[in-house]
């Protein structure tokens, strides 16, 4: 193969990895013969079922970009301006001994730069030339593609399906151009529109669980039929894993704009007593009038009542930054902070979730089910050890202070190692069953790339 021949295109927003795979199918080359070009540190992520996930990522030293760009035959900037990933930095290759060779280190897309799904086919036919699978990292308020019609799907579940067939529900692709103009008041009130729709997303999302027990819930069902080509027939979970996104999404935007509103945080303060604090009662005009703007009028009292939800947390913090009760910047007084146990479970984790119950007959727990035995009993050493030495420290009461003092930390020091080991085991076994890096790290309470890097680190240290 004689490099920079044939011309790859790349797509806004591509994955490097999509690339590179796209140009392996231009010289009729597999994506691993192509990847030989370069000294690939570790392996990439895979399927439950095997072969490479789609949402693995490659990031590049500056030898492997000029590597390829050569291949692809287009320029650098070009590449930059175009791929992501392209120009992100990583230590680990970028210095040291060989950093003049071509590397790549292989990642997950959401470590990266963000969320990925599949790119329109038929769009990448039209700018490419290639009918081609390609990845783009794409947010959830762009996953329309208007042109045809389509839902682009997360590139990182094991799932067949690349899009969804959205021309039986116009609302789905009505909601995203709204979603244009929502974004700009988001922007203009000086918030991140990202944030707007991650915390309109949260609650519309919780209120899709609790939806199958709305008697009086109608839209839904209809819609995710529709989407599901008709009818969803005995496979209902999993289409209302599968198809959650591009369903909710009209009240998703319905929500991010009502959040926006100052009126609707006029109508929460009064709710709260104003000046005479009161408890939020179920009847308040604020989730009334919400209820309203996503067309169920009786829906206000059902999210009122939702007291460990994201919609009562954002409520608690436009009181408390109204009275000045909120803590330092940035912090409790955010309305549009999102705790990490408020994300909803992307499309991968609940179809893993639902496989592993599968596999283990519907009642054993989806951890269980996704580790081996031997691993789990190793766990459980780890922290019975940890327990055990906790258990010590009650009979450290006599000495002189300072030794005392010496045993307590000596013993929490060495507790603490014990589970922080087992939280890394833990998580290390959890990725390895297939379980999605983000989903663990938010279980871990730790940010998904800190968690990468653990978890890497971990792996050479072995």
């Amino acid at each position: 193969m004689t490099a920079g021949v044939l011309r790859t295109v790349p797509l806004a927003g591509e994955l490097t990895s999509s690339l590179v795979s796209r140009a392996a199918d231009r010289y009729s080359l597999p994506a691993s013969g192509v990847l030989r070009l370069w000294t690939c540190r570790h392996s990439p992520v895979r399927r439950a079922g095997g072969g490479v996930r789609a949402d693995a990522e490659i990031v590049l030293n500056d030898a492997g970009r000029a590597v390829l760009a050569e291949l692809c035959g287009v320029s650098p900037r070009v590449l930059a301006r175009a791929l992501p990933a392209f120009t992100v930095d990583d230590p680990k290759i970028s210095s040291g001994q060989e950093a003049a060779l071509a590397q790549v280190r292989w990642r997950t897309a959401g470590t990266v730069a963000g969320e990925a799904a599949f790119a329109c086919r038929s769009c990448t036919a039209r700018r490419t030339g290639q009918a081609q699978r390609a990845v783009r990292y794409l947010p959830r308020w762009q996953r329309v593609c208007a042109r045809h019609g389509r839902w682009l799907l997360d590139a990182d579940a094991d799932q067949p399906l690349e899009h969804l067939d959205l021309s039986a529900v116009p609302e789905v692709a009505t909601a995203q151009r709204r979603w244009s103009g929502v974004a700009r008041r988001a922007m203009r009130s000086g918030t991140q529109p990202g944030q707007v729709f991650a915390l309109a997303h949260a609650v519309v999302a919780r209120w899709w669980e609790e939806a199958l027990h709305w008697e009086r819930e109608e839209i839904w069902p209809k819609r995710l039929h529709r989407v599901a080509g008709g009818h969803a027939g005995t496979d209902l979970q999993r289409w209302r894993i599968v198809g959650r996104d591009p369903v909710i999404l009209p009240e998703v935007v319905a929500v991010a704009d009502a959040l926006l509103d100052p009126a609707m945080a006029e109508l929460v303060w009064r709710d709260s007593g104003a000046g005479r604090p009161r408890p939020l009662s179920a009847d308040g005009a604020f989730c009334r009038r919400l209820g309203e703007r996503v067309d169920r009028h009786w829906l206000g009292p059902l999210a009122a009542v939702d007291h460990s939800g994201p919609l009562l947390a954002w409520m608690g913090a436009v009181i408390r930054r109204r009275r000045g009760a909120g803590g330092p910047p940035g912090w409790r007084d955010d309305p549009w902070r999102l705790k990490r146990e408020l994300q909803p479970a992307t499309m991968a984790g609940l179809l893993r979730v639902m496989a592993a119950e599968e596999r283990a007959g519907g009642s054993g727990s989806r951890w269980r089910a996704a580790v081996s035995a031997e691993h789990r009993f190793q766990l459980e050493q780890s922290i019975a050890q940890a327990r055990e030495q906790l258990v010590e420290l009650r009979g450290v009461h006599s000495g002189t202070t300072a030794e005392v003092a010496r045993t307590l930390l000596e013993h929490l020091s060495r507790s603490a190692a014990l589970i922080d080991q087992a939280l890394v085991d833990t998580a290390a076994a959890a990725v390895a069953a297939g379980v999605a890096l983000e989903d663990v790290a938010a279980w871990a309470r730790l940010p998904a790339r800190e968690l990468a890097d653990i978890l890497t680190a971990d792996q050479e240290e072995d």
